[in-house]
């Protein structure tokens, strides 16, 4: 089941003068600019109440964030939502008929798993399950 938002993900074309521009519009900095090689991306979180707004900048042609800007333009990209258990919400969320985007979790930017829904299944908004990477 659903814990609560994680997350909004923020499609941008240039990371730096997205930072600036929310800096003004939230009132804070970001607190962390982390890559995700294998995503093709380089994001940048603010903390706001519970809820975080992450930026996404594609780092490279195969990235989906920079094929997302090309058809949509910047914008709202994704909504993530943090669960307790990933594989059992994926293996849930599969037999109530969603499309998942991956078959097993993969590893995601500030310390998650994550697994995509497919925007089709659920009203053209990309869902992102995330849960928190606990080391053993």
């Amino acid at each position: 089941m659903f814990e609560k938002p994680e997350h909004i993900g923020i499609a941008v074309q240039n990371l730096e003068q997205a930072n600036a521009l929310f800096a003004k519009l939230l009132g804070k900095a970001h607190y962390k600019i982390e890559a995700v090689v294998s995503e093709h991306v380089l994001t940048s979180f603010f903390q706001v109440g519970e809820t975080k707004i992450e930026l996404l900048e594609g780092t490279s042609e195969e990235s989906p964030i920079r094929k997302f800007i090309e058809k949509k333009g910047q914008g709202i990209h994704h909504i993530a939502f943090e669960v307790a258990d990933i594989e059992a919400e994926m293996q849930r969320l599969a037999a109530e008929g969603f499309v998942l985007l991956n078959e097993k979790p993969k590893r995601g930017a500030d310390n998650k798993l994550i697994c995509f829904l497919h925007p089709k299944s659920t009203a053209g908004v990309l869902i992102e399950l995330c849960q928190e990477i606990r080391e053993a």
